[in-house]
């Protein structure tokens, strides 16, 4: 019998009383370190995405899409959350450190799975965690009811227990994984649903394809072998792998007659690194780790078949917003004396909103102040270290290659005090870069 089976018959007895009409299920969805251009939603030719590009055209494709840092573990702290993850100090990559209980994602912060199980709904994680390694921060005592995955940053997808400290895990107890990472990976994820398909529940489904190393089996390298470049066609083939994974998942949904009442978010954990995958972000500028639109901007779908039209939205919407949309969606409660940096996206997706997400401030930073970057409407101010603040009109200039602040005086300055002021409300990195020594 599979384990989340025995899970389920032994730890949730009492949920299974849901009663009608249930609440939906919220499905969260996260790739890691995908390009931009590299889906067929997205305008890719050579890389075969079938269920992501059949998730899109069912739900809303959200041309603005952001993340709320240019790199992993900052964007899923601030993601889980709610709150910009600057915050409370999870600004960097956490060091693997199990013996610290000071590394991770701080503890005083209430997460998503918390409020969901509050408003009555069973958790379940899937993939990569990256928020802490210290057994405080594993995902079982942070509201996942039901946990799967690898808790590091980085992780083979054959030999999954090569890092020993790190194995795979099924909830806190080490598990072999006897198949290649990301096929396991939508195999729970598929499993989870179908444990749970009576009740209401949240997944929280984080690939940590097609991050490297570049690993791929035969039957995904085949199926992209007319791409030249070597690295360009295994990072692909693990696109197709990912890509199939979702299939699982929502072909189970189908299966279960689920879809039209389950809530799904994709996206990216953040811009795809160019030159270490050979990756696309095309027409963006930049890359992983920076504050031009090609770190931050990344591929984002709303799917909500029962609720939402199919469509394109084009005002900007961030992961922070994943938050606030499940805990409405769900019928929840927001935490109490927390602010969220977020919005309830459904009334703005179904076109009933009074208010327009256009002109709100969305805000970046990177190393403790190290470059920020704000955008409000369509200008965007960047400021990379010491160099002058660089001005962008989006809507013109995608590409971010004609700085507009010689000309534009005014627009400038009031970007920069809000910038400013949005500055004033974060706290110091609580750790250094994963290339630092931690501070003493």
């Amino acid at each position: 019998m599979h384990w989340r089976i025995l899970l389920a018959l032994f730890s949730f007895v009492g949920v299974a009383t849901a009663v009608e009409p249930r609440k939906p299920n919220v499905i969260v969805v996260v790739a890691d370190d995908l390009g931009y251009a590299d889906l067929g939603f997205q305008g890719c030719k050579d890389i075969p995405t079938p269920h992501l590009d059949a998730l899109a055209k069912c739900g809303v494709v959200c041309s603005s899409g952001y993340v709320s840092h240019p790199f992993c573990s900052p964007t899923r702290a601030g993601l889980l959350a709610g709150r910009y993850q600057q915050r409370f100090g999870h600004e960097n990559n956490p060091k693997w450190l199990p013996n610290d209980k000071e590394v991770g994602l701080p503890l005083d912060q209430v997460l998503l799975p918390e409020v969901m199980k509050n408003a009555g709904y069973v958790t379940g994680a899937v993939g990569k965690w990256h928020l802490g390694a210290h057994p405080v921060y594993h995902p079982n005592r942070r509201g996942f009811d039901d946990y799967f995955g690898l808790l590091g940053g980085g992780h083979q997808y054959f030999d999954h227990n090569q890092f020993k400290t790190d194995p795979a895990k099924a909830n806190e107890t080490p598990v072999e994984v006897g198949e290649y990472l990301t096929d396991a990976l939508g195999r729970e994820a598929a499993a989870f649903v179908t444990v749970h398909s009576k009740v209401p529940f949240f997944l929280y489904l984080a690939f940590n394809a097609p991050h490297t190393p570049l690993q791929a089996p035969d039957k995904y390298l085949d199926r992209v072998k007319d791409i030249k470049d070597e690295k360009l066609r295994k990072y692909a083939a693990m696109v197709c792998g990912m890509d199939d994974a979702v299939g699982k998942l929502t072909a189970k949904l189908a299966e279960l007659k689920l879809t039209e009442n389950t809530l799904v978010f994709f996206f990216s954990d953040n811009g795809g690194p160019v030159g270490v995958t050979n990756c696309r972000n095309t027409p963006l500028r930049g890359a992983k780790g920076q504050l031009y639109e090609g770190g931050v901007r990344v591929p984002f779908v709303v799917s909500w078949p029962g609720t939402l039209n199919p469509g394109k939205f084009d005002e900007p919407v961030t992961s922070l917003d994943v938050f606030p949309t499940a805990v409405a969606a769900a019928g929840g409660e927001a935490p109490k004396g927390v602010t969220l940096d977020g919005v309830n996206l459904i009334p703005h997706l179904k076109g009933e909103a009074k208010t327009t997400l256009a002109d709100r401030p969305l805000f970046w930073r990177t190393g403790g102040g190290e470059s920020f970057a704000v955008r409000k409407g369509a200008l965007k101010l960047v400021r990379v270290g010491k160099t002058p603040d660089a001005l962008y009109d989006l809507s013109v200039d995608i590409g971010e290659k004609t700085d507009l602040a010689g000309t534009n005086a005014g627009t400038l300055a009031a970007l920069q005090k809000e910038l400013d002021a949005w500055n004033k409300t974060l706290v110091e990195p609580k750790w250094e870069a994963l290339n630092a020594p931690r501070k003493k």
